[in-house]
């Protein structure tokens, strides 16, 4: 029981793939597993092979003002060397924060009741650091679409009325791309966002916003598609039985929409994922968008395999988003079966 139980959660968690190994290792049905294994593992692996294969040999013949075009081996290395800029900005930091507190020591060791502070260290992000500024923006971004989305949506698909009446208002934000958001919401920021000491700065709320204002769209529609096309004899069900709007909105229609509302999140985190890159490019904010631009502002002999390096991580990073919120799907799923 235990061990279907394990093979279970990791299917619903996404690691599928490591089903037929634990299995294989059990001695279960050896040949199937063995099937399985090619076709869960060996199959993308050798997909990856002769895409690396492709991508060295047409790159060996591709030549630019900066250099032949990066292959797999100077992306490797491009790679290993962000790393190494990152490990050496972590040892400055720590240096930094340690002399910090030595003259502190020594301050308070002469006067017990002197003020001390402790200064932040303002030294270049890493590439790693950018990583992670675009992450928390693009999910800052996207919680606060769904937060919108979701209601509306709902709203919607329970009022055909409300639903005709915001569609042509729908229709027309949804094209609009976030390089005509952007100008708008940086003069808008600017001129409410005004403080001595804000909490946020104003490019992580200009990105944060533009990601919201582009990326809400697909879970609205969706949300909207799928409350209205609920079987309507749950509705009145519920009706019958006199459930309150909001119980029936939370027991009823949520769950029967639950598949076409994380469709819509699925596709809206990863246009929001997107859009957040264009927007650091233009805008210079920071994360990765602005690494990829200034790479190719700089202009040097690497910056080719730099950029490369960032264009894989845009597309795993987009990958990871889409699995995490499949997998949120299937766990919230299973939980309401």
């Amino acid at each position: 029981m235990f061990k279907q139980n394990t093979l279970h959660y990791l299917s619903v968690a996404g690691f599928a793939w490591l089903v037929p190994l634990i299995k294989l290792a059990t001695l279960e049905n050896p040949r199937e597993q063995v099937q399985e294994i090619v076709r869960l593992i060996g199959l993308p692996l050798v997909a990856i092979l002769i895409f690396l294969a492709i991508w060295s040999t047409a790159a060996s013949r591709i030549n630019t003002s900066l250099g032949t075009f990066p292959g797999p081996g100077a992306v490797v290395s491009a790679t290993q060397g962000l790393f190494h800029e990152h490990l050496i900005e972590r040892e400055k930091a720590a240096a930094f924060y340690e002399r910090q507190e030595k003259r502190n020591e020594v301050k308070l060791a002469k006067n017990p009741n002197a003020e001390i502070k402790i200064r932040d260290y303002t030294g270049k992000p890493t590439y790693f650091d950018q990583i992670i500024t675009s992450l928390i923006t693009v999910f800052t971004g996207f919680l606060i679409a769904s937060l919108i989305a979701v209601p509306i949506g709902i709203t919607c698909g329970l009022s055909p009325l409300l639903n005709t009446a915001i569609t042509p208002i729908i229709q027309i934000l949804k094209p609009v791309s976030p390089l005509a958001w952007l100008p708008l919401v940086t003069m808008v920021v600017s001129a409410v966002y005004v403080s001595d000491d804000p909490m946020l700065s104003k490019s992580f709320i200009n990105s944060a916003i533009t990601v919201t204002l582009c990326c809400m769209w697909p879970t609205l529609i969706n949300t909207a598609v799928g409350v209205a096309n609920i079987d309507k004899d749950l509705i009145n069900v519920g009706r019958v039985i006199q459930l309150g709007w909001f119980t029936r909105v939370t027991k009823i229609a949520i769950p029967a929409a639950l598949p076409m509302i994380f469709t819509g999140l699925r596709i809206s985190l990863g246009i929001g994922w997107m859009v957040l890159i264009a927007a650091e490019m233009l805008a210079q904010n920071p994360g990765l968008g602005k690494f990829v631009w200034d790479e190719f502002q700089n202009g040097s002999s690497e910056s080719l395999a730099r950029i490369m390096v960032a264009v894989i991580t845009i597309g795993f990073v987009g990958f990871i988003l889409d699995s995490f919120m499949h997998t949120l799907h299937k766990i919230i799923a299973h939980d309401e079966a």
